[in-house]
């Protein structure tokens, strides 16, 4: 089963906490601090594997958790580094934000990696504060939370040549003819429901991969006929065999087929409407298809494209069409990638905005306070201490005020939820 989509959550592990410990040993009166750090979060990571060519792993398994960081020692010992979580998936992946579709990663070259949630650091054992007006700190902070979200994968074939042309003009036909790839062929509309890939192997040193998407149809730029699902396939071929039925089977009209594909591959994208395309009469063994080829040609040729001839039932023109594919495959430049790939926008991490809650009165929301507060144990009043001065330092006290909060009211910082005093 071929499956080109996915959506799957990923969880960094938090980093594992500090130690807050003292040195005892006999004839050692008043030994030092010497609590340990904890050990980072496992990251997960996302890895393209050239022996894959389908998401359908993650229909049985969607969610990927990395363990956490060991706790710190005594004796300054750091916890132990989580392992790294691996989860492989087919070259030509396209990696997107579930909550906000933006593009995080293209993962097209084997063994590309790109690291969809990183672990949390570890917590600074209670050595870490040791200052010349603090001799014996006894607090030490506790693992940052690894980061968490939801993924979309879309697998966009990575196939040098793509036939494209509406259903049953014969391009399963072709590229059985021409690789070792066996597409179902049968007499009836959309046979061919996923995109098949066969190499063809000119000589010993000259090969492409050739990819048959399912026929297109009008309206597909819109989604009409599943477009949106095949059409994305052709997004990465470097030359278009764009195949015609020129004998006009079941009352087709090769000229009108020609120009509605056409329409919709630059509704679609305008970079597919600039692909090199090479326009293919088949069924040329058909009584119909010399008088239609005539008027096919002079058409197509006006419009400044190619045309060649073939049979996919006889083979005849095949051999031939192969290597005209080859030598445009030569040709090709890449443009300019003009897809949006950024990642979201660097923020200044001490940053913050205070909004309505919605389960409380306020809300602070920013990297570092929520971090501070993640890795902060409240219940030992050093920490307490350290915590209030980052949160003076950061001026929310005073930013709460120009919001209008009032005594008493409802503040909430991640999982924390205090009242306001003065």
């Amino acid at each position: 089963m071929f499956i080109d989509r996915a959506r799957i959550y990923v969880e960094a592990g938090d980093g594992g906490d500090g130690m807050s410990s003292f040195r005892r040993e006999k004839f050692v009166e008043k030994g030092g601090p010497n609590g340990g750090n904890g050990g980072r979060g496992g990251d997960v990571v996302l890895i393209a594997d050239k022996n894959l060519n389908t998401l359908i792993d993650f229909r049985y398994k969607r969610k990927y958790v990395a363990k956490r960081g060991g706790q710190g020692g005594t004796k300054n010992c750091t916890g132990v580094r989580a392992d790294t979580v691996f989860v492989k998936v087919p070259m030509g992946t396209l990696v997107r934000d579930d909550a906000t579709g933006a593009v995080m990663a293209d993962l097209v070259e084997d063994g590309q990696t790109y690291t969809a949630a990183k672990g949390g650091r570890g917590g600074k054992g209670n050595a870490c504060y040791v200052t010349s007006t603090n001799r014996a700190p006894t607090f030490a902070e506790k693992g940052e939370p690894g980061e968490t979200r939801w993924l979309k994968l879309e697998l966009k074939l990575l196939a040098d040549v793509g036939l494209v042309g509406y259903p049953s003009v014969g391009k399963s036909s072709i590229i059985a003819q021409v690789s070792a790839a066996r597409p179902e062929i049968a007499a009836y509309h959309f046979t061919t429901l996923s995109p098949v890939l066969g190499v063809v192997r000119l000589d010993e040193e000259r090969s492409f991969v050739l990819a048959d998407i399912p026929g297109l149809i009008e309206g597909a730029h819109e989604g009409v006929g599943l477009g949106h699902d095949f059409l994305r396939h052709v997004e990465r071929t470097k030359v278009l065999l764009h195949i015609v039925d020129v004998a006009g089977v079941d009352g087709r009209n090769p000229i009108e087929d020609f120009d509605k594909i056409n329409t919709e591959l630059a509704e679609y994208s305008e970079r597919l409407a600039r692909r090199k395309q090479l326009v293919v009469a088949n069924k040329m063994d058909l009584p119909e298809a010399q008088e239609n080829f005539e008027r096919l040609k002079e058409y197509v040729e006006a419009k400044g494209y190619e045309i060649c001839k073939a049979s996919a039932a006889t083979g005849e023109g095949l051999r031939e069409l192969m290597f005209k594919a080859y030598d445009l495959l030569l040709q090709y430049v890449p443009e300019e990638d003009e897809e949006d790939l950024a990642r979201f926008d660097e923020i200044d991490p001490d940053s913050y905005e205070i909004v309505v809650g919605n389960d409380t009165d306020w809300e602070v929301r920013g990297k570092n306070i929520e971090r501070l507060v993640a890795m902060t144990n409240f219940d030992n009043d050093e920490a307490l201490y350290r915590f209030q001065l980052i949160w003076k330092r950061l001026g929310i006290d005073e930013a709460l005020k120009e919001r209008g909060v009032q005594e008493g009211q409802s503040v909430r910082i991640r999982d924390m939820v205090f009242d306001y005093k003065e």
